[in-house]
Parts: C-alpha cells; sequence; structure tokens
C-alpha cells in the first residue's frame, strides 16, 4: 500500500494581507515595556505627569488618597472624648427666653446608669460614659450674656441648641444664630423637651414647625426629642459620633476653657499678680515661651507650664492606680516648662522709632561740591505752605502777592477741618491715648424694659440720626460731590489734594507724606510667606495638645479677679509670633440686611477678630484690585468694603464681627467679614467732585458758572474743546478727571481757576 502523504497548506499571491496599527511617530506601551525591561529612566521619575502612571498605578493612588483622608477623619474623631483626650466640649444654647435647661442637662446626666457625673466651679459638667467609651463635658452660657455666649463657643467641639415647643426659634435666638454664623459654628445639634406631652395631630404639626424652624438655618440637621432617658442616650451618641468641623482660626492656635483659676498677689499692695489656670489643652502645640491672650484682657507672658492629673476620668479605678503610682514617682504635679528670658516673646507692641531714623550718612567731599554748585545754579524761592506739604504739593501754590493773614481762632478752624478731610487720618483710636484706648473692656449689660420706648428716647441721638440719614441719602444721589466754600478760595480749602490724570494708572508713592504713627507701627516684606513659616513652626515643640495642664501667666491685673463672676467662662489663647504687634489690618466687610441706619467712616465700631475683641475707627474704602483705592464715606449696603484700621497683627483665615454700641448700651451686630491682609502700603484715597453750572455751550468751548467763589469779579471757566453734557460738569480731584480741560489765562484772573490750572483733565 501507498503510504499518504501530508503536504502543508502555502497561501498563494491572493492572501489577505491586514494592515498593521498605525500608533504614529511614538512607540506603543507594549514595544517600550521590551526595550525598558522593566528600567525606569530618571526624568521620567521625577516628572509630576499624569499621563505616565499605568491604570493600576492611578488606581493605587487613589485608595491611598481615600484611605489618608479617611485615617485623617478618624484620628481627629480620636483626638476628643477618649481616656487620653480632652473630653467633647458642649455648649448648651437655649434659642428661646422661656426654655428650662436644668430639666435638659437632668435627662442628659442621667441618661446611663453606668455613668460618672461631677461639676466643677467653673459650672461645666463633666459626664463620663464607659459605655461609648467616651466623655463629655456640658456648660451652659448666661442667658442673653452675648459675650458669655460668642466665647464659650470659640472652644466648644459642639453646640447643643434647645428649642422651645411652642416658638421654636425666638428673636433672641436669632440673633444668636446670626452672631455664631459669623464667627464660625462647630457641629450643631437640635432637641426640643415636652414633645411627648402633646397629641397625636399636635404633635405631628409640632415637628413640621420645628423641623423649618430649623432648615430655616441650617437645611441637613434634623431635631431631636429629649423627654426620655433612651432619648438622652441617642442625643449623646449623636453628640460623640458627629463629624468634628473644623474652625480654622481655633485649630492653627492652642486654647483652652478654665477648669479651675487661682490668683496670687505678691503683696496686697501689688497691682498685678500670677493667675493660674487649669484645663484641657487643645489645638496645636503650647511654648512656654510664647505669649497667651486672655479675652477681654489683652497679652500676657507665662511663667511655667506644669502637668496635672486627669480629675475626671473615663474608668476612675485604674486611673486612681496610675495616679498613685505617679505620686510615688513624681509627686502629684510635674513641671513642664519654665520661661526663658533669652527667648521667650517681648510684650513690645509698637515700633520704637530712632530719632536718626531716616537720615543719611554724613556727605563726601564730591558730593557736597556738587551740592554746593547746584545750589548756586537754582535760585531759592521761599514759599508759605500748609504743614506737611511735600516739595512736589508746595511746586503746585500760586504766589499770590495779597496774602490774607488769618486769625489764630480762624486757622485753628481750618486746620481741623483739613484734618477731617486729609486721605491720610487712618484714626483708628480716636484719641490720643495710646495703647490704654485701644483696648476697652467690654461689658454686655442686660436689655431693658422697651415697652416705653417714648420715655426714654432720646432727642438728640435722634437728631443726629436724622442729619447722618439725610447726609448718606444726598451722597448715594451725589457721590463724592461737595459744594465749594463761598467764604473761603476753593484753593485754600482743597490744598491737600492732588490732581490725578487716571484714578488707575497714575503713579502714587505710598510712602509719601506719611503720619508720625507710621513709624511705630510694623511691617511685613512679605506677608503669605511669613503667614506659611509660622504655620509651619507652630508644629515643633511645646507642651503637646491634649494633656491637662496649668498655665502661669504673670503680671495679670488684680481687677480680673474683682470683675469675675463665678460660672463666666475664662477663655485662653496661645498666640503665633507677631501676632502682638501693632499694624495696619484691612477687613473685608458687608452689612446685615437687619441693621439699616447709616455707618459713617471713622465712626467708633467694635470689632471682634477672631479670638480678640477691640474697639477702633475704620475707615472704608472701596474693594478692587487697583494699586489706589477710592475712600467711602458711608458703609455701603449691600456690597462688600474694605475697613482699614491700626489693629494688633492676625493670620488669615479669621472671622470678623463688627457691634455697634446703642444708646442704651446694648451692642448691635452690623456687619460680619473675615481678616484680608495686613499691609500699610495699601493706599486709601479721597476723592472730591466739584459741580458747576454750564451756562453757555459752543461748538468748541464751554462756560461753566457757580464753580468758584472770590473777590474776583469774574466767575466763570473757559473750557476746551466740548466734551460735556449741559447738565453738569464734573472736576474729580483725587480720582479720575472726566474731561480734558484747557484754561486760557487772559480771560480767566480768578486766583482759583490759576491754581487749579496744572490739574490735566481727560475724557
Amino acid at each position: 500500500m501507498a503510504a499518504d502523504v501530508q503536504q502543508s497548506h502555502r497561501p498563494g499571491a491572493l492572501k489577505q494581507q491586514n494592515k498593521s496599527h498605525k500608533h504614529g511617530k511614538h512607540k506603543s506601551k507594549g514595544q517600550l515595556d521590551k526595550e525598558t525591561k522593566g528600567r525606569v529612566n530618571v526624568k521620567t521619575a521625577t516628572k509630576r505627569n499624569k499621563f505616565l502612571q499605568r491604570k493600576h498605578d492611578r488606581k493605587h493612588h487613589a485608595d491611598q488618597i481615600r484611605k489618608q483622608k479617611r485615617e485623617e477623619v478618624l484620628s481627629l474623631k480620636r483626638s476628643r472624648g477618649g481616656n487620653l483626650s480632652p473630653p467633647h466640649f458642649v455648649v448648651v444654647l437655649s434659642l428661646h427666653e422661656g426654655i428650662d435647661v436644668s430639666g435638659v442637662l437632668e435627662v442628659l446626666k442621667s441618661c446611663d446608669e453606668s455613668a460618672i457625673v461631677t461639676q466643677n466651679e467653673q459650672g461645666v459638667i463633666h459626664v463620663s460614659i464607659p459605655r461609648f467609651k467616651q466623655r463629655v463635658s456640658l456648660y451652659v452660657p448666661e442667658f442673653a450674656n452675648l459675650y458669655a455666649v460668642l466665647d464659650s463657643v470659640k472652644v466648644a467641639d459642639s453646640v447643643l441648641g434647645i428649642l422651645s415647643p411652642e416658638g421654636g426659634i425666638d428673636e433672641y435666638g436669632e440673633r444668636i444664630l446670626r452672631c455664631l454664623f459669623g464667627q464660625g459654628l462647630p457641629a450643631v445639634t437640635f432637641v426640643s423637651q415636652g414633645l411627648k406631652k402633646l397629641g397625636g395631630k399636635k404633635l405631628s404639626e409640632t415637628r413640621k414647625f420645628l423641623q423649618k424652624k430649623i432648615e430655616r438655618w441650617f437645611p441637613h440637621e434634623k431635631l431631636h426629642s429629649l423627654d426620655s432617658e433612651q432619648d438622652g442616650l441617642l442625643v449623646m451618641r449623636s453628640i460623640t459620633n458627629h463629624k468634628i468641623r473644623p474652625v480654622h482660626y481655633r485649630d492653627n492656635r492652642p486654647h483652652l476653657i478654665a477648669e479651675e483659676i487661682q490668683f496670687e498677689l505678691e503683696n496686697e499692695e501689688s497691682p498685678t499678680g500670677t493667675l493660674r489656670v487649669t484645663g484641657y489643652l487643645r489645638g496645636k502645640n503650647m511654648s512656654v515661651n510664647g505669649l497667651v491672650h486672655i479675652l477681654g484682657w489683652g497679652d500676657f507672658q507665662m511663667k511655667q507650664i506644669d502637668s496635672k492629673t486627669d480629675p475626671y476620668p473615663l474608668n476612675p479605678q485604674s486611673e486612681r492606680q496610675k495616679e498613685n503610682q505617679m505620686e510615688d514617682d513624681s509627686g502629684e504635679v510635674r513641671v513642664l516648662e519654665h520661661a526663658d528670658p533669652r527667648h521667650q516673646e517681648s510684650l513690645q507692641s509698637e515700633n520704637i522709632p530712632g530719632e536718626m531714623e531716616g537720615e543719611q550718612t554724613w556727605p563726601t567731599e564730591e558730593e557736597m561740591e556738587e551740592a554746593e554748585a547746584a545750589s548756586k545754579a537754582k535760585t531759592k524761592v521761599v514759599r508759605k505752605v500748609p504743614k506737611g506739604t511735600s516739595e512736589y504739593q508746595a511746586a503746585w501754590i500760586v504766589d499770590s502777592e495779597e496774602e490774607e493773614i488769618k486769625d489764630d481762632d480762624e486757622s485753628d478752624d481750618d486746620d481741623d477741618e483739613m484734618e477731617d478731610e486729609d486721605m491720610m487720618a487712618l484714626d483708628a483710636s480716636g484719641s490720643d491715648s495710646g495703647e490704654e484706648a485701644e483696648y476697652d473692656t467690654l461689658t454686655m449689660t442686660e436689655a431693658g424694659d422697651v415697652a416705653h420706648y417714648d420715655q426714654t428716647i432720646d432727642m438728640e441721638e435722634e437728631e443726629r440720626m436724622l442729619e447722618k440719614i439725610k447726609e448718606e441719602r444726598n451722597h448715594v444721589m451725589f457721590p463724592d460731590e461737595i459744594d465749594t466754600p463761598r467764604g473761603k478760595d476753593a484753593r485754600d480749602r482743597f490744598q491737600r489734594y492732588r490732581g490725578l490724570k487716571s484714578f488707575r494708572t497714575s503713579p502714587w508713592d505710598p510712602k509719601e507724606n506719611l503720619p508720625a504713627d507710621y513709624a511705630r507701627i510694623f511691617q511685613f516684606k512679605d506677608f503669605r510667606r511669613t503667614k506659611k513659616r509660622v504655620f509651619k513652626d507652630v508644629e515643633e515643640g511645646g507642651v503637646l495638645s491634649g494633656w491637662y495642664i496649668q498655665i502661669h501667666i504673670a503680671d495679670v491685673p488684680k481687677e480680673f479677679m474683682t470683675s469675675y463672676k463665678p460660672g463666666m467662662p475664662v477663655v485662653i489663647f496661645g498666640l503665633l509670633p507677631h501676632e502682638h504687634k501693632m499694624s495696619v489690618i484691612n477687613f473685608l466687610l458687608k452689612r446685615v440686611p437687619e441693621y439699616r441706619p447709616p455707618i459713617k467712616s471713622k465712626d467708633r465700631l467694635i470689632f471682634h477678630v477672631g479670638f480678640r475683641r477691640y474697639s477702633a475707627c475704620p475707615v472704608f474704602s472701596q474693594h478692587t484690585n487697583a494699586s489706589k483705592h477710592k475712600f467711602e464715606r458711608f458703609f455701603a449696603h449691600d456690597m462688600v468694603t474694605m475697613a482699614t484700621i491700626f489693629a494688633p497683627i492676625s493670620f488669615p483665615p479669621c472671622p470678623v464681627l463688627v457691634f455697634k454700641e446703642q444708646h442704651d448700651g446694648q451692642h448691635e451686630l452690623i456687619a460680619t467679614g473675615s481678616l484680608h491682609s495686613v499691609n500699610p502700603d495699601r493706599i486709601v484715597t479721597k476723592r472730591i467732585v466739584l459741580s458747576g453750572h454750564p451756562f453757555k455751550i459752543n461748538k468748541r468751548s464751554t462756560v461753566v458758572r457757580y464753580m468758584f467763589f472770590n473777590s474776583d469779579p469774574l466767575m466763570c471757566g473757559k473750557f476746551f474743546p466740548k466734551s460735556i453734557s449741559a447738565s453738569e460738569l464734573l472736576m474729580d480731584f483725587f480720582g479720575t478727571f472726566y474731561l480734558q480741560k484747557k484754561i486760557d489765562s487772559t480771560l480767566l484772573p480768578d486766583k482759583d481757576i490759576e491754581w487749579f490750572k496744572p490739574v490735566e483733565l481727560r475724557t
């Protein structure tokens, strides 16, 4: 038999040839992997390019970010309420006048049989719940005391708001919530007591009514009932498990609320003494060489920091054993840090200018010869100019043969009027009493009976307010427009003003004609870089956050203890470097819609800046990106305004509340905002507009009357070319000029027109 021979298939000439993949000029991923064989180029490894990562690398990177964020949230939760961390500090707020807070506290204290409840002299109730392995501190501020509420919420981890079943949130509660929103709120929980006493249908209607009240302020929060021990246990679980909301100005600084206070005087005649404050340290680490700020009293130095045994442990038996062991080893109190005078921060808040500051060194012989030659070439012209006038401004003064010599009384009045119109008058203190006038001890008075308003009305205050309302209305209709004085030459009235061709592009030296107070303040070369370095350095060294410590504060006035009432919150904040020094602070503010009376620039207001509060007279200006900012005579409605004052330095982010003291002593919230910058070089310019009546309008010229008034018979000006409307002519000094002006001096012998002749106007 013949064997079968198997032959392989041979493709013919018509075999299909598929096109290869066109990957362009670059190599494919598979080809790159074959060539590199796992090796990574140095430039590729260091280059931050997301597209160089493979799919599994991107997935792994996203998992790492998710895990890191989860660990941050868990570590933040573990930093409160545990056995080795400070307890949850909860402020119990009554949002209605007729609420019994004691009944709410009784339910919370008796919610768990195994809970350990203690109360200290400061009114703080400590509740340790072994079932949850959590500790909670409850504090109830004094009702209707605005400052007690604001100070306690500054260091609170949570706020427990109590609503009334009948009225929900009244006017007082809305006022408190409005202030807390501007200051910065932690996590909030809302409860109401007495709901179960209502009927079925009425209970449902009341719940819906209270929920609408809450959703007006907090859209995502729910109402909790608090009528039984089970309800109290659920509220406690909600407080200890909710997410801790960050309050940046507080979290960036060490702070504590006093659990125990002791005051010692060296002798009975001494005006100051040592204040020892004990409490849980929260926020950042604290260094004994830094400064601390007692809310409402100012900045102080520390002597030493001690570590004390936690008197409110989660497990008392095990903690007693540890306490006995610690007493056997090192005693009851352990000194952590002593102040070092070589590295301790100074309390000097103002710069001391040197007598020779700004003076030049002795000139060389060549410089003296050049100066002598220049003095021979130039003729000196002596002119009578107002005090503080620069050489640039003096060049504008027109010589006059007839100079009227004024009486002393008239010159004093003119100087006062010019000081009021000076653009450099950044009067932050309102007086010359120095640093003592900057910091006022502010006490909140209780509201009086407003039913008899007509009997307690202050007619003088009402008349002043009416005049201010008329002035604000006139300013809104005719911004920056003022009347030219008739009994005084315009060149004397406006001699401190200068003409700018363009408000946006014309140069202005921020160091020119500075007041003498500017030599006493501090300025940063690069504020952002300094802020970044300060926040980085605060993490290093010092006493660790979470410890139960005792701070020895030096040189505290004894008036602190005489005015102190048991139960009032004593809050202490650690200052960052440079935060006790004075500078020019700029706030970005917006008025609250509920306050409608006019607020004039340089009116005395009360500022709450983060943890500080002080009174000042701000200067308002526009918030723009330009190099010069127009001065605002009134705090505008419905728009953001910049307020500038002299104040201690603070680092943003930092919230700002602005209050105004009423004639009855009440402090009413008028604006909220934030700290914008610390910049003494920010130029605030005051603009005036002089208007006249178009008397005759020709094709190439315009005659304007009633703009200047003096003893000369001719009271009109001639302008070329015609570029104005028939209604008015606006001449804008200290701002943009809208007209191109050219004055024929042969036709205009007027002194004021000669004075304003160098001003260049443009369309």
